[in-house]
């Protein structure tokens, strides 16, 4: 088993691990073919590279395609076929960046403002969703009263038209 020289701080006890890992994967896996072995320790000496920041074949992000480029694999051998290595590859970047605790004042205040933020717009559109729902039901009314009237309104021009073609003797002037 060997250690890489080459380390950034604070990744050497990720890659380290990583190489613990892939050691006892190749071993275990190198009876049960030759080829998944080799592939496991391509994986794992990839992601040491990656770890320690010294790629050799990819553009060094701490992705699965890097790791898949780095390692000269496919990427479906990652999530398809060693996916615990992947899972490990994905442990060891978080665990290697962590989040901060404490945030500094100017993050921290910048952060709360915008969440208010966020409540704001939400509201907003919690808000003009429901507007948009009431003149929606309010559109629908108003079609239903037209339909309404546009029928009153034919029945009328109906009603007055016979009565126009009806001639009215009561206003006429009798003839002397």
């Amino acid at each position: 088993m060997s250690t890489p020289t080459v380390a950034a701080p604070g990744s050497r006890e990720g890659a380290a691990l990583a190489q613990l890992v892939g050691d006892a994967l190749a071993h275990a896996q190198g009876h049960a073919g030759t080829e998944d072995a080799a592939e496991v320790r391509a994986i794992t000496d990839a992601m040491v590279r990656l770890l320690i920041g010294a790629p050799l074949r990819s553009d060094g992000k701490l992705t699965v395609v890097s790791l898949a480029a780095e390692a000269g694999l496919r990427r479906n051998k990652l999530t398809h076929k060693h996916t615990g290595l992947k899972d490990l590859f994905y442990a060891l970047v978080k665990a290697r960046t962590p989040v901060p605790d404490e945030l500094p004042d100017s993050a921290r205040a910048r952060a709360v403002k915008q969440r208010q933020h966020l409540a704001r717009v939400r509201a907003e559109r919690d808000d003009l969703r429901g507007q948009a729902q009431l003149l929606a039901r309010i559109v629908h009314v108003l079609e239903i009263e037209n339909s309404k009237l546009k029928e009153n309104n034919a029945a009328l021009e109906q009603q007055v038209a016979v009565r126009a073609s009806v001639p009215d003797l009561t206003r006429r002037k009798p003839r002397p």
